[in-house]
């Protein structure tokens, strides 16, 4: 039973590694730095994203955009912020991984 119980609390201890990792080094706020408050690391090619920029647009929300194949700014944020898959975004401060509608309301204070 032990044996159970310690894989249970390794496994949610892997799932949330970000974010228990976040809570004792938070990642650098690069939204601050832009008076959109809003900051989107992504690629061209990248359908997710697409549909994170149709988001933006559709509720007229103003955002800076790094593509982080083409920009050595961006990509050099986006590897502080432990990127590992796009779209990357930053909302005052908070950061999403992955296209994540519900999250960016609620952060947006979007109804």
């Amino acid at each position: 039973m032990k044996k159970y119980l310690f894989l249970l609390v390794a496994l949610g201890v892997f799932l949330n590694w970000h974010k228990i990792r976040d809570e004792f080094a938070p990642p650098p706020d690069f939204s601050a730095a832009h008076e959109e408050g809003v900051v989107l690391y992504a690629t061209t090619w990248c359908g997710y994203c697409a549909k994170t920029r149709e988001f933006f647009k559709k509720h007229n929300i103003a955002y800076v955009e790094y593509d982080i194949e083409k920009s050595t700014e961006g990509r050099a944020q986006y590897d502080q912020l432990r990127g590992s898959g796009i779209p990357l975004v930053m909302i005052d401060g908070e950061v999403l991984r992955g296209y994540n509608p519900s999250k960016m309301k609620q952060l947006l204070n979007i109804q």
